[in-house]
């Protein structure tokens, strides 16, 4: 029996995060629109620490790596590689691209796969696969991966660069991504902002949704934050403040702590009667989190990750129905008006709050118009509809 033509899709996430991200809903995306996709979970570009949760991430994965390839959707099968996390070092870089080579054969032929077209998320992709073995290479650039903590900044770059040159088309979620790769000299470079699982967040706004009971504990009016608590994405200082110039107010942080960056220190978020850090919850339950809260923040860090980032969280918020305050977040700006836009300074941040909860800014209908317009779905049939553009002739 000859394997069906597929798409290897190399995630920098594991399939079970509870965060998920652009990479599992793409690939769910991608299977419901007929595609058969190998989704290949993270690769550890980040060098682990010692601490007990990336000590039990390894083992998790040393174990799922023993395993065949499983089919979580119909066709999407999800593969655990065993690679070593030190990937400054060539040698190990070296060492995991034998070993995915290798890998990659049987758990294709496993999920009866040919994987005839990559889509990374991975700018290392060049040090660890064969591109030459795929007729098409698209590169789907979500973030800085180089400017997080814990990266092989230096192996990231070389092997962007080349990454970028070699992919028939790349697509950026942020204006300083696109501007970026195409004066490295992408021959294809699209900008397409983050998108938000409408549905699944727009559940807020059912009168049947029930709020959590340790949340509706909380005094109203309740401000929100869904995500990774992370010291290189938010601005804890100014979270700080704004909590303390606004005491009336409940401020509610979702989300893990330190995901992405275990050496986050949260220590400016505690101590504080209204400022609650409530930990994850799973995906299934945010969208009654979000039913039992008065607005949405987006407190962003002032860096070269942010610089280039576009929040996950902003058409989550809007589906939900929300007002949002954010700081000026670069990539934010073309959406400005679906939010209020505060500089980081407790005042005005406060300010723009009270703003947002007296029911200035974008209306609700606005709101939800465009949530609707940014979802997986629209969203992967866009890139699909790019991709085989390239095939026809100009």
């Amino acid at each position: 029996m000859t394997p069906a033509p597929g798409i290897l899709l190399v995630s920098t996430a594991d399939w079970d995060n509870p965060f998920w991200t652009n990479k599992q809903h793409v690939a769910v995306e991608l299977a419901r629109q007929g595609r058969r996709v190998l989704y290949v979970e993270s690769s550890g570009l980040r060098r682990p620490s010692f601490r007990p949760r990336d000590v039990r991430r390894i083992f998790r994965r040393l174990a799922r790596a023993l395993r065949a390839p499983r089919e979580v959707r119909p066709g999407l099968w999800v593969w655990s590689p065993a690679v070593l996390p030190w990937h400054s070092a060539r040698t190990v870089r070296r060492l995991n691209r034998l070993g995915l080579r290798l890998g990659l054969a049987l758990s294709a032929r496993h999920a009866g796969l040919a994987p005839r077209v990559l889509w990374t998320y991975s700018p290392l992709t060049p040090e660890l696969y064969d591109l030459h073995r795929f007729s098409q290479v698209i590169y789907h650039c979500v973030d800085d991966i180089g400017a997080q903590p814990g990266m092989p900044r230096e192996a990231i770059a070389q092997a962007e660069a080349v990454l970028v040159r070699r992919a028939d088309i790349v697509f950026t979620t942020a204006p300083a991504l696109r501007d970026r790769h195409a004066a490295a000299g992408a021959r294809r470079c699209v900008f397409l902002p983050n998108v938000a699982d409408a549905d699944h967040f727009g559940a807020a706004l059912a009168k049947t949704t029930l709020v959590p009971a340790d949340l509706a504990a909380l005094s109203a009016p309740r401000i929100g934050f869904v995500g990774a608590v992370s010291g290189y994405k938010l601005d804890f200082a100014l979270i700080r403040a704004v909590a303390l110039a606004r005491p009336a107010y409940s401020f509610v942080l979702i989300g893990q702590v330190g995901e992405g960056d275990p050496w986050t220190d949260v220590s400016p978020l505690r101590g504080l009667a209204n400022l609650h850090l409530m930990g994850p919850r799973p995906y299934a339950e945010l969208p009654a989190y979000l039913a039992g809260m008065d607005a949405a923040m987006l407190p962003g860090a002032t860096n070269t990750y942010t610089a280039a980032m576009f929040p996950m969280k902003l058409f989550e918020y809007l589906a939900a129905g929300l007002p949002v305050v954010a700081t000026p977040l670069p990539a934010l700006a073309e959406v400005a008006d679906l939010m209020l836009v505060a500089p980081p300074e407790a005042d005005a941040f406060a300010a723009a709050l009270d703003r947002a909860l007296a029911g200035e800014g974008a209306c609700l209908e606005a709101r939800l118009a465009a949530a609707r317009a940014h979802t997986y779905a629209q969203r992967t049939r866009d890139m699909l509809a790019r991709i085989e553009a390239l095939d026809q002739p100009e």
